[in-house]
């Protein structure tokens, strides 16, 4: 048995490459097999948490599932929201140039505030950030207006946790509507309660920022998610208030919500699996263009901590660069990444092949 442990520390760079890689080799005549293995809580314990990575144990309960109990509120909220988006694709061509910058903008920093802020910073501790950074990011996560961090947080690490069954809140086994927006459109699952309520959230819990955030939620939401956006073409560059408030506001807010939602139905169902053909998440370039770096989801189920979650860096990925400028500006550090050889080790034992053609 050969163990190769990658612990890669660069003063410049503020990178951390981490991992253990386990070859055990049986000779049988002039047959030689080797199976790589990631040694996960050596990585786990570098991050002091295991509650982002697949419990095995876990065994969904037998009997019939309980009834689906409709959410009305969220129901009636959705529908009126994508009402409005569809309203605001009328009015685009009548929008001034500077007011569809400025919804770009919103779009790219609220995105920002659930890709670099709830996902990879607070979700899965994957690098650290500064508190201006972490003050930022949560301000952008209340424009992405996506429930608060704390719950987001709780929510995603039960997803990987428990991913593809009864404990996943949108578990894509349920088809490709629940994965995408039926989840909050009902009841969650008896399950997805029981085990959130048993994870250990002490981390989120003792930063001050993130339950600041999660005291004044809703007035943060109406301020940044809504108002913000509305008022600052109207005031600064006098366009129409009707325009200021569906295209920065309501359009820029569903197009948001559904790049998100993307990650958890289209990059559950369509693209391959060269990390881990046994699981059910997929590389999807598509996802990423959208989601601003989030569609390498094969890889990211697969190496949950990596911060860049891909293996090619900048590549479709804008929220490892910005991760990256941060760190160069000394707002953020030890970025965690996983080393090639664990990457490559992983894709010849569990990967379907595809990354020989890719």
């Amino acid at each position: 048995i050969h163990c190769y442990l990658f612990k890669e520390f660069s003063s410049t760079s503020s990178t951390i490459a981490v991992g253990t890689v386990t070859s055990r080799v049986t000779r049988n005549g002039n047959a030689v097999m080797e199976k790589d293995l990631l040694n996960h809580e050596d990585l786990a314990g570098d991050r002091g948490m295991i509650d982002d990575m697949f419990d095995e144990t876990y065994r969904e309960k037998e009997g019939p599932k309980p009834p689906l109990r409709y959410v009305w509120r969220n129901i009636i909220l959705m529908s009126l929201l994508h009402l409005g988006a569809l309203f605001a694709l009328i009015l685009l061509p009548s929008a001034k140039i500077l007011t569809l910058a400025w919804a770009l903008l919103c779009f790219l920093v609220s995105a920002l505030g659930i890709t670099a802020g709830s996902h990879r910073l607070w979700s899965h501790r994957s690098y650290k950030a500064t508190l201006p950074l972490r003050i930022f990011l949560t301000i952008a996560n209340s424009m992405a207006f996506q429930n608060d961090i704390y719950e987001w947080v709780r929510d995603h690490r039960v997803h990987h946790k428990f991913s593809e069954t009864d404990a996943d809140p949108h578990n894509a086994m349920r088809g490709f509507f629940f994965s995408h927006i039926g989840w909050l459109l009902v009841r969650k699952h008896p399950d997805v309660i029981e085990k959130g309520q048993k994870l250990d959230l002490s981390d989120i819990k003792a930063d001050k920022v993130v339950m600041f955030q999660r005291r004044y939620y809703k007035p943060s939401v109406v301020l940044l998610c809504f108002t913000l956006p509305a008022v600052v073409p109207w005031y600064f560059w006098d366009e129409s208030i009707i325009i200021s408030f569906f295209i920065p506001a309501i359009l820029r807010y569903a197009v948001g919500l559904n790049a998100t939602w993307l990650v958890n139905s289209a990059a559950h169902m369509f693209g391959n699996r060269p990390y881990d053909q046994n699981i059910n998440p997929r590389e999807n370039p598509l996802v990423s263009l959208g989601a601003l770096g989030e569609g390498f989801h094969n890889y990211h189920h697969t190496f949950p901590y990596d911060y860049s979650t891909s293996e090619f860096g900048w590549r479709f990925n804008l929220t490892t660069a910005f991760i990256d400028l941060m760190c160069l500006l000394g707002l953020a550090s030890d970025r965690k990444r996983v080393s090639k050889e664990v990457i490559l080790a992983r894709k010849m034992r569990t990967g379907d092949g595809s990354h020989k053609s890719g």
